[in-house]
This record gives structure tokens, sequence and C-alpha cells, in this order.
């Protein structure tokens, strides 16, 4: 009678057996329809930039990336072709199956996987040889495999049993993980975040969200209430500054929309917005704000200055941006202003927190004219990274006068020849050579 029943299993499970069809199509392959569509979904989350895919050392940990809280699996590299050879097109000639069989081991069939052949992962019913199987992808190291039999799995079992065995497969998980969040399966993300008891996953999860919701009003009202989810204190903070940010930006998009149908404001006529300021990050927020708003009073939510206290932004941060904005302007005043500072005695000096000689660099891409550009150059520290920056920009006179100070008259003499014949700096070169009361050094 046993014998009876293993032939009656043999007969069901051999690829020998076949029944026939009207479509003369393998019977067996017609099982590996669910398991093509499973795998091929992931071509919607696979970006065709080779260089932007993470790579999988053969340790089973991804090269240059991490999870929250252990290091997972990346997607190892899934591109096109890989996918069809897991899942080929099933009109494909028959002769391209010969080798077919359903009666594989998982390490076999793991293997077969890695090499892009067909495989059927039906056979594998109870839940003792799913996880065999799942256990010899995670040996293999195939990030491909992996997600091809985390499918399988996530449509043959049922969730609580899935949860239970992927939590002592931290490696499965965290790339069941990964692969729910690039999917875009928020709510089994969700259920599996909380049954891990992930609450602060779970809470960035939700937050996530907000990325979906178009209008701006919903989403400002989205955000006030992830506020109160439970965040670590940064990522606290973090969600509070967002909420302000783009409740301060309706109120700025508003009035300045306002001001620009109307006409009322010169640098909305001379300057019209290219785009809305709503949802934009807080430095591009930042900007717009200096290159509309820079005269404002603090008082009010669109002045730099109070962007600034607001939102604690550094000196350095501040500085960068509204340099740029006002150069863009050729507000050269306002640009003068930024860097001068006064001490108790009332004198003034010129001070950066960014180096003049990246507010140099910064002048030169907006166009600044020699004589401004001359100004900032001077007041560069170092003495080769002055001349350098001089010699670059064509300001003569930094030249002619860093030389003098470093009584060099070799190198004054040799500067001679690249300034104009007969203009102003060919002169003030002689002037200075001809002067009997300077120690030249050489």
């Amino acid at each position: 009678m046993s014998r009876a029943r293993a032939d009656e299993e043999e007969y069901w499970h051999s690829s020998k057996f076949r029944a026939f069809t009207f479509d003369d199509e393998d019977d067996e392959l017609s099982q590996l329809k669910e398991s093509k569509r499973a795998v091929n979904s992931l071509r919607d989350i696979v970006d065709d930039d080779d260089d932007d895919l993470e790579r999988v050392s053969w340790s089973g940990e991804p090269v240059g990336s991490k999870c929250r809280s252990t290091l997972c699996l990346s997607l190892s590299a899934l591109s096109d072709t890989g996918v069809k050879n897991y899942a080929p097109e099933l009109r494909r000639p028959k002769a391209e199956y010969k080798d077919y069989s359903s009666d594989w081991s998982p390490k076999d069939t793991v293997r077969r996987m890695q090499r892009g052949k067909v495989c059927s992962l039906e056979r594998f019913r109870s839940l003792q040889d799913k996880l065999v199987l799942l256990d010899e992808a995670v040996a293999g190291h195939d990030g491909n495999v992996i997600t091809a039999v985390l499918i399988f799995l996530k449509r043959t079992l049922r969730r609580e049993i899935l949860f239970r065995e992927l939590e002592v497969r931290q490696v499965a998980l965290c790339h069941l993980i990964h692969f729910l969040k690039e999917a875009g399966e928020q709510k089994l993300l969700l259920d599996l975040l909380r049954f891990l008891d992930r609450t602060e996953e779970v809470a960035l999860s939700q937050y996530r969200e907000h990325l979906n919701i178009q209008d701006v009003e919903k989403r400002r009202e989205f955000l006030k209430g992830c506020i109160g989810l439970p965040f670590s204190a940064e990522d606290t903070s973090h969600i509070q500054d967002h909420y302000t940010l783009l409740e301060r930006q309706i109120i700025i998009e508003a009035n300045d929309r306002h001001l620009e149908t109307a006409g009322q404001s010169e640098v909305f006529r001379k300057y019209p917005r290219k785009a809305s300021i709503l949802n934009m990050p807080l430095v591009t927020t930042l900007f717009y704000s200096c290159f509309y708003h820079y005269t404002e009073a603090e008082g009010t939510f669109s002045s730099p200055t109070n962007l600034k206290k607001t939102f604690k932004i550094p000196d350095k941060q501040y500085v960068l941006t509204a340099l740029a904005a006002r150069a863009k302007l050729r507000a050269w005043d306002d640009v003068d202003a930024l860097f001068t500072t006064k001490n108790w005695l009332g004198y003034t000096k010129k001070k950066a927190p960014i180096g003049f000689h990246r507010v140099v660099e910064i002048l030169q891409r907006n166009n600044a004219p020699v004589q401004v550009l001359q100004e900032y150059v001077r007041l560069v520290e170092d003495v080769e990274t002055r001349l350098n920056l001089a010699t670059k920009y064509k300001c003569h006179d930094v030249v002619i006068e860093t030389y003098k100070d470093l009584k060099d008259r070799i190198q004054l003499t040799a500067y001679k020849c690249k300034v104009e014949r007969g203009s102003a700096e060919e002169e003030k070169i002689n002037s200075i050579l001809n002067n009997m009361q300077i120690r030249w050094k050489n």
C-alpha cells in the first residue's frame, strides 16, 4: 500500500509525466506564473543606474549601507537580466526547459536560482521545507535569491508565522524590511515592525507617508499629528522643525503670490519666481528669503534673520547662503555689510566665518567685477593662496602689492611681462622697482 502511495507521489511530482493541454504547454510550468509575477515586480524598485545599486560581500553584509538596527543584505544589484533569468517567458520553446524538474532539494534549488535556471518553489509545501529553503538562500549570500524566496514565503505563509520565523533569522528579516520599504508595502511593513516592537521605526515609517500627500494643508496637518509619535528626542526635534518650516512656507507663499500678482514689489517684477517655495528644504527657503526678503525686519516670518534664529542655522551656513543670494543679485553693498563687524571701540573690520578664499570663489562664480574681487582677495591670509587667486582672477594690484611686501624683486619683474604694456599696472611696477628705499631680498 505504501509502495502504491509512493508511486502515486512519483507520478504527480516527476517532470517525466505530463498531462495533455490544448495549447500544448507544460502543465507544471503554469505553476511558475505566480512566482514569475512576484519576482518581476521587483523591476519597479530597481534603478537602471548600476552605480546606485548596492553590492553584497560574500560575508552577507552590504558594502557601504546600513539598516537602522542591523546590517542587511541589499538586493544585490538586481537587474532586468537577473529577473528574467529567474522568471523566463512562459511561452519559450520546450527545449529550453528540458532539464526542468520539481525534485530538486532546497540546496540544489538555490544553486540553480543563483545560476539563473528555472525553478519552481511551489513544491515546498510544508513549513519545514520552506524554512530550509530560506536558510539555504541566506547561506548562499545572493540577494536576488533571498528576495525571491521571501516573496514566495510572504505569499504562502500566514503573517504571524512568517514574522515569528524571521525574528530568529536577522539577515532574512532585514532583507524583507528593506524590500517592503522599496516596494511601498506600507501596511505589511508596519505590521512587521509592530510585531518586532520597533516603535521608533514604526513612527518613522508613518512619518514617511507625508511624501504621498500632495495637498499642502493636509500634509501640514499630517506632520502636526506626527509630532506626538514615539520618536527619539533628536528625531522629534526634526519633525517639529519640518512642521514649523512648512507652516512658515505656507504663509510666505500666500503673501508673495499676492505681491507678485499685484506687481507691488520691484524685486518680483525684475526677478519673477520660477517655482513655489512650498515643500522646499530649509536651505532653499533661506536662499529664497535672502533673495526676496533680505531687508525685512526680524519680526516677519520671511526675514532671513528670523529663519536663522528659529531653526538655529549655523553662522557658516547662513553666510554662505546669504552671500550666494546677494551676489546673484549683484548687491555688492549687502555683501560688504555681511562681512563687516564693529568692535566696542567703534572700529570696523572684515571677518568671514567661511574663509575669504571661499568668498572670492563665490563672488567670481557670480561674475563680480575685478574691483570687488580684489577687495576680498587682499583679505586672504595665506600668502600663497592669495597670490594664486589674484593671478587666476587677474587682480593685478593684489599681486603687485604682495610681491612688494615680500620684497621679491625677481617675481615682481617677471610679473611685469604679464600685464598690458603702457597700463597703469606696468607703471606701478616700474615705480616700485625704482624705489631705492625698498630693501629687496633678491
